[in-house]
């Protein structure tokens, strides 16, 4: 479903991604793991056509979208729920919620909606809010609403549990597992991630240090140590 090779790119003339070689299969989950600055929310918006590739290929689904624009990358399906929720504060609950599928899933919005709500009750009561009041779990459970509305094939999510307390980690992890998406994992959350991930990936530097299962990332005990704090 994505297929990153080569990948290099940036800020300016800095180079932050070494050559990246990714890949996620369709239905997988994969976490991308590694400490602040290791280059993965550089990874994930060169993804998502926000920072431009120096070099090499971004594939999704087959098609070469390494130039596409942000708008036609999420018209494609790939979607992403960035770092800090970025919420548009002044808007309801409800038009930050119409606004996930302005650019994909129009057609289907009521039929979103209800989806949504479902997975996310508690929005039910907030639709008539302003986002900026809510608090940080709300937020989240409003920004990971935000992109299903546009009807995902893959989803990205960076740092979806930064901030929140320890009971909403908990059930933010039981629903990544309920969603049934294909998803990259973006996490400094190690344990709770390779609990819900197929395949794991860890970045240091702008480049990738180790892939594997979750299982053989455990059993190396250098990376347990030195990149995973475990």
């Amino acid at each position: 479903m994505l297929e990153i090779a080569s990948l290099r790119g940036g800020y300016g003339k800095v180079e932050v991604l070494r050559g990246i070689d990714l890949v996620l299969k369709q239905g997988e989950v994969v976490a991308l793991l590694g400490s602040n600055g290791a280059g993965k929310s550089t990874l994930n918006n060169t993804i998502c056509g926000l920072y431009p590739a120096f070099s090499g290929r971004v594939g999704f689904e087959g098609r070469d979208i390494t130039r596409a624009s942000p708008a036609d990358i999420v018209a494609a399906g790939l979607v992403q729920v960035p770092e800090g929720r970025r919420v548009f504060p002044d808007l309801s609950v409800l038009e930050n919620l119409e606004l996930g599928s302005y650019r994909r899933g129009r057609q289907r919005r009521s039929a979103n909606m209800s989806r949504v709500l479902e997975i996310f009750p508690k929005l039910k009561g907030l639709l008539g809010r302003s986002a900026g009041t809510l608090s940080g779990g709300e937020q989240q459970m409003l920004a990971i609403g935000r992109g299903l509305m546009a009807e995902p094939k893959l989803l990205i999510l960076d740092e979806p549990s930064l901030g929140l307390s320890p009971l909403l980690v908990e059930e933010l992890f039981s629903l990544i597992k309920q969603l049934k998406l294909s998803i990259l994992l973006v996490e400094q959350n190690v344990a709770q991630s390779l609990e819900v991930a197929q395949r794991a990936y860890v970045m240091e530097n702008g480049a990738i240090l180790f892939q594997g299962t979750p299982a053989e990332l455990l059993a190396n005990p250098d990376l347990k140590r030195a990149y995973l704090g475990l």
